[in-house]
């Protein structure tokens, strides 16, 4: 890997696994509704799409249809009552991280999550004093696949966005990461949608648990 000197995480399926969190909110609202509990295994590809794919998932409801509004806004209360109960850091990435400071190499969070959930959930999982910027959805005027959330952390870490380094789990981080000019990593271990499988992302990398990622980004700790 060429030189870097900032490492940014999308946070739902790359750096926290917050899936079982989501799920549950999603399943509060199913059986609320008289219907019986969806399988983990089904709403667990979709978590980083948020409300959208959880309700797309446990209603076959899309945001065009009727019923759509109501039961976001039920599922996102229900969800930021629970935001961190079983949500954990992935296996490993407790140790990427202490590797990346290690090496002294600024790392952050950029995620479609908008500030309202992503800031107490940082706060929550203790990461919040030790990244260079969290980026929520609602930061910039865009989200992912659009570039500005990465060029803004960039710009908040004081990192030129060529030497940068963007990890996420969805094609929209590779596609705002290439876009922003920075190194892209797939992180195939996380939630990865129901689409094109991540293999054909065209990242720089693929990753498929996070402790391969040391021996990428920072192989100096290693020794």
């Amino acid at each position: 890997m060429r030189t870097y000197d900032a490492v940014f995480f999308d946070l739902d399926g790359t750096l926290a696994d917050t899936a079982p969190d989501l799920a549950a909110a999603a399943n509060r609202l199913v059986t609320e509704h008289g219907r019986p509990p969806v399988d983990y295994e089904k709403l667990r590809p979709v978590a980083s799409h948020g409300a959208r794919g959880l309700i797309g998932a446990a209603f076959g409801k899309s945001p065009a249809d009727p019923e759509f509004p109501a039961l976001r806004d039920t599922f996102l209360d229900y969800y930021e009552a629970d935001i961190a109960v079983h949500t954990r850091l992935f296996d490993g990435m407790a140790e990427v991280l202490d590797a990346l400071e290690t090496a002294g190499i600024r790392w952050g969070i950029v995620t479609n999550k908008i500030t309202r959930f992503t800031a107490p959930l940082v706060a929550a999982i203790g990461l919040a004093p030790r990244a260079s910027a969290v980026v929520s959805g609602d930061t910039t005027a865009h989200a992912k696949p659009h570039p500005a959330p990465l060029l803004h952390a960039a710009e908040v870490s004081g990192v030129a966005p060529g030497r940068c380094v963007y990890v996420g789990d969805d094609v929209r981080d590779i596609q705002a990461g290439k876009a922003a000019g920075m190194i892209t990593i797939t992180a195939a271990y996380g939630y990865c949608g129901d689409g094109e499988p991540p293999e054909a992302w065209g990242a720089d990398y693929l990753v498929r648990h996070p402790s391969e990622l040391i021996a990428l980004l920072a192989p100096r700790a290693q020794r």
